[in-house]
């Protein structure tokens, strides 16, 4: 019962630190879009280091897929995330536990990230994708280990694999994506 009070007041602590900066993630939060007890499946123990990635989007769909605002625009971007945590870990066997808490079919896609890169910075494709080349893996099976066909809302997939140190970049690669915000960077010492 304490540490369910305990998470109650944090959570609703945090919901009000992001409402006073007028975030909408605070507005989801409040309305218990990141309690993963309601996901669809059940992320099973992993071996290794756990780095939780959660999808994120606020609903705006539009006709084709993508968000209110239209391409390249602030409004577009605020509404599409992918949260990592933690953001540094040690080299060696890690396992990505996704959870998929927006509103549309999503994936997690690993890729090398040069000392030099920044996340969000490479070429988008005339198929409005990334190049895979290099990948490390993926978690897009829809309550399942590594590829398929993407990780539907309200599931979640995984997927583990071997980090030498280096930087990463963690991307949903589906159409119009990466392009909107579905990126962040893990680094591994």
């Amino acid at each position: 019962m304490t540490r369910r009070l305990d998470r109650t007041l944090l959570v609703g602590a945090a919901s009000v630190v992001l409402l006073a900066a007028g975030s909408t993630l605070a507005m989801a939060a409040v309305g218990g879009a990141f309690d993963r007890s309601s996901a669809a499946c059940t992320v099973p123990d992993l071996p290794g280091q756990i780095v939780d990635v959660s999808l994120i989007d606020m609903g705006n769909r539009m006709g084709d897929g993508m968000m209110s605002g239209g391409a390249g625009s602030g409004r577009a971007m605020a509404h599409m995330r992918l949260v990592a945590t933690p953001a540094y870990i040690s080299a060696g066997t890690v396992s990505f536990r996704v959870h998929n808490i927006g509103t549309r079919t999503y994936e997690l896609v690993v890729l090398p990230l040069g000392a030099r890169e920044k996340p969000g910075k490479r070429t988008v494709g005339p198929d409005d994708r990334i190049a895979e080349d290099g990948s490390l893996g993926e978690a897009s099976r829809t309550c399942g280990p590594a590829g398929g066909e993407g990780i539907e809302p309200g599931s979640s997939g995984w997927v583990t694999m071997t980090l030498p140190g280096g930087r990463y970049e963690l991307v949903c690669n589906l159409k119009h994506h990466y392009r909107l915000g579905m990126f962040n960077a893990l680094s591994v010492r």
